[in-house]
């Protein structure tokens, strides 16, 4: 049928064949008055997409069109919106619907609405079509006015699409905690998402430090703005640090891995380890007593809210920051080489899926 009727995208058929992608066609949402229908221009992969097909995190709603890191042009508004109009290059990020109504949403936590519709894999309710929500390895999105974000101009299309998740996925908890001037910031991890943590943390102002078991990577930590590298391989390595950081950012995948009252001795007094890395594996055991010493604590988020989205690309946008970004044309061999490098480690540092218009020339 095509656009508007249906969409078209890579789909992976099953979980046990989670490297396997499909050119097909799906049916969007119904279509409401504050709904916007964008045609992407690219889209990131993140950490989630291979999670979700590999099953790592579980079952999941098949076939699927994975993507939520996604850049493109509206071309359509309803009659409701009101802040995007049909021209302007918009993005959408990992959640596309919340209500809107409950106390976490009236809170600018709409992240944590209680409602809230993932972009990929969520069934929607049988008033807005009752199908599965499909992401951005396709020819467009219809994603709610909320959950979709005017993009500077200075920021390139393939920059912005990993921000759209693994950006404020590490700025959301870092504004939170109060990251700045005087502030030192441990980050765990440089991947996907502890390359944004460090740029954010060092653009809020703080001193940035890296904790990473992988030495070759301390070069970029160093350029993307860390003051000290820390390798976790070396023997004792966290009795220099005991009582050094007031903020801890855990984005690694290997956490099932760590000590982590190694970790948590490396708090400064009340301080946090907080996890934004979301590992097919559960944590390491632990004990009440890890946390006695400095009155140190633990958690972790979920993304982030539209305000803190709005400023985190206004960050961006004003330092001119820089991410380190690998693209791939995207077609059924280009969706199969990302999400097979995102699985094993050999992106740097992100991936972001381009050519839409040669994959999908008819849209």
């Amino acid at each position: 049928m095509g656009y508007p009727d249906t969409f078209e995208g890579f789909m992976v058929q099953s979980q046990d064949d989670w490297t396997n992608f499909k050119k097909q066609e799906f049916k969007p949402k119904k279509f409401q008055e504050r709904d916007i229908d964008i045609e992407i221009e690219c889209c990131g992969v993140c950490g989630s997409d291979v999670h979700t097909i590999s099953g790592g995190w579980g079952g999941a709603p098949m076939p699927l069109c994975v993507g939520h890191e996604v850049i493109g042009k509206a071309v359509k508004v309803g009659d409701g919106v009101k802040t995007v109009k049909v021209g302007d290059r918009v993005g959408v990020g990992a959640q596309i619907w919340a209500c809107l109504e409950c106390k976490p949403c009236k809170s600018d936590n709409e992240n944590y609405c209680p409602k809230k519709i993932d972009t990929y894999g969520a069934p929607y309710p049988e008033e807005m079509g009752g199908v599965i929500a499909q992401g951005g390895y396709a020819s467009h999105i219809r994603a709610h006015e909320y959950f979709t974000f005017k993009i500077p101009d200075n920021i390139p299309s393939e920059e912005a699409a990993p921000m759209m998740c693994a950006g404020l996925t590490t700025y959301s908890p870092l504004l939170r905690a109060g990251v700045g001037p005087g502030k030192k910031v441990a980050i765990v991890g440089v991947g996907g998402l502890g390359m944004y943590a460090i740029m954010w943390a060092k653009a809020m102002g703080a001193e940035v430090y890296v904790l990473s078991h992988s030495p070759n990577k301390e070069k970029a930590a160093k350029e993307l703005g860390a003051k000290e590298f820390i390798s976790t391989l070396d023997k004792d390595w966290d009795k220099p640090w005991a009582f050094t950081f007031n903020f801890m950012l855990n984005t690694a995948d290997a956490t099932d891995k760590f000590d982590l009252a190694a970790y948590l001795g490396t708090l400064d007094v009340n301080g946090q380890m907080h996890h934004v890395g979301l590992p097919d594996k559960p944590l390491p055991e632990i004990k009440a007593q890890m946390f006695a010493p400095n009155g140190c604590s633990m958690g972790g988020s979920h993304i982030g809210s539209r305000p803190e989205m709005f400023e985190m690309l206004k960050l961006a946008s004003e330092k001119k920051l820089k991410p380190i970004i690998e693209t791939i044309p995207i077609s059924e061999a280009g969706c199969k080489e990302a999400v097979e490098g995102v699985a094993q480690n050999k992106v740097r540092y992100r991936y972001t899926l381009v050519d839409f218009d040669k994959a999908f020339p008819n849209r």
